[in-house]
């Protein structure tokens, strides 16, 4: 932790581990290309929870991604704990 890392937008999904403390977190990046949100439900088993990471400035898509929340919210397996993110808001109090 404690390193700025430069990213871009996902294509696909990437995993990786992280391990804090001892306990173990297995951390998937799933695209958002609409594309893709149909096999979101696929990672849903077995997940503690969601990081939904908005950028609050894309007025087009803040509606369409209220909309996936709240398909999350709906899934059958949605007993997991869902943070929301505004990156917006990340980059102008850290900077990223």
């Amino acid at each position: 932790m404690n390193e700025v890392v430069h990213t871009s937008p996902t294509i696909g999904s990437n995993v990786e581990e992280i391990v804090v403390n001892n306990t173990r977190f297995l951390m998937w990046d799933i695209g958002g290309q609409e594309s893709l949100r149909s096999s979101w439900n696929t990672y849903y088993t077995n997940t503690e929870f969601v990081i939904v990471v908005v950028d609050s400035t894309d007025r087009e898509r803040i509606s369409v991604t209220k909309e996936e929340l709240y398909k999350m919210l709906a899934h059958e397996v949605s007993r997991y704990i869902i943070f929301i993110i505004d990156i917006y808001l990340l980059w102008i109090r850290f900077g990223y």
